[in-house]
């Protein structure tokens, strides 16, 4: 299926925001808002957790409108090839993508529903921002889709098997919880217990969760993030939320930036997840 992939530059609520667009011929299927992930800080639309995973997913036959959020600033001691001079602390980046979504709604672009999605910061982003639209009686995305997301300033700790994956494997146990609440720190722009569930979506009540549009969470199994995950895979089934969370297996963190088999066994489950819902199979009466 051939694709068309187009930079815009559409309004935001913080000036103009870019997007590119993944149109596939015909654009008969279903809509999907993503959202690259960086730890709020880096990424781009270029990398392929953005592009490899946009173009895949529209080669089959899903719209895409990747987001070209604004990123945080860069920490001190963070790696200097990271800096920029871009603000995209909360509320920025959660109102850009909030905003993406409700273009691409309005577009008319997709034949079928849109979904809204995202990659670890990313999924962070998205969770935040189908929380938001369905606590403001916004356009209420079809599928929540993420992929390694981080949802919790504080998370548990590893359980005893993961923690032996990653001390088998000490150059991916990146993720400490000092690290963590730092990351988080820099994102919210001071003490994390002052940030909004739009914010640090982990921290959602089962009242606040249960508007929620049926979640697709792929977790990578060596990954230091994964607890995050899990334990909001928990809540939202708790809230009564439809959830489907599965593990790549002996993946470490940010496996769709490394296209391979597992990158793609994920693009393919995604497609066929909005796929699905955009064509129901219906049973003939007898």
């Amino acid at each position: 299926m051939s694709v068309t992939i187009a930079d815009e530059r559409i309004a935001g609520p913080h000036g103009p925001l870019r997007v590119r667009t993944y149109t596939p011929d015909p654009p008969a299927g279903p809509g999907l808002v993503w959202a690259h992930g960086g730890g709020f800080v880096a990424g781009d639309l270029d990398m392929p957790e953005g592009h490899g995973v946009a173009r895949d997913l529209a080669a089959h036959g899903v719209t895409v409108v990747s987001v070209d959020y604004h990123r945080s600033p860069v920490p001190e001691g963070w790696d200097h090839e990271l800096r920029h001079e871009e603000d995209g602390r909360y509320p920025v980046a959660h109102d850009e993508v909030v905003a993406a979504f409700a273009w691409a709604v309005a577009s008319g672009r997709a034949a079928g529903p849109w979904s809204l999605g995202g990659a670890s910061a990313g999924a962070n982003l998205a969770t935040g921002a189908a929380l938001r639209l369905v606590h403001t009686g916004g356009p209420v995305p079809a599928h929540l889709v993420l992929a390694y997301p981080t949802l919790h300033a504080v998370q548990t700790p590893a359980s005893p098997e993961l923690r032996a994956l990653l001390d088998a494997r000490p150059a991916d146990d990146v993720f400490t919880a000092e690290l963590i609440l730092e990351m988080y720190e820099n994102y919210v722009g001071g003490p994390v217990g002052d940030a909004d569930v739009y914010a640090i979506p982990g921290t959602a009540s089962a009242e606040e969760l249960s508007g929620l549009p049926p979640v697709l969470m792929i977790n990578d199994e060596v990954d230091g993030l994964r607890p995050s995950g899990e334990e909001f895979a928990r809540a939202l089934a708790a809230a009564g939320v439809r959830v489907d969370v599965s593990i790549e297996p002996g993946q470490a963190h940010g496996h769709l930036n490394r296209p391979g088999p597992a990158a793609t066994a994920s693009i393919d489950r995604i497609a066929a997840t909005l796929l699905s819902a955009s064509h129901p199979t219906t049973k003939e009466s007898a």
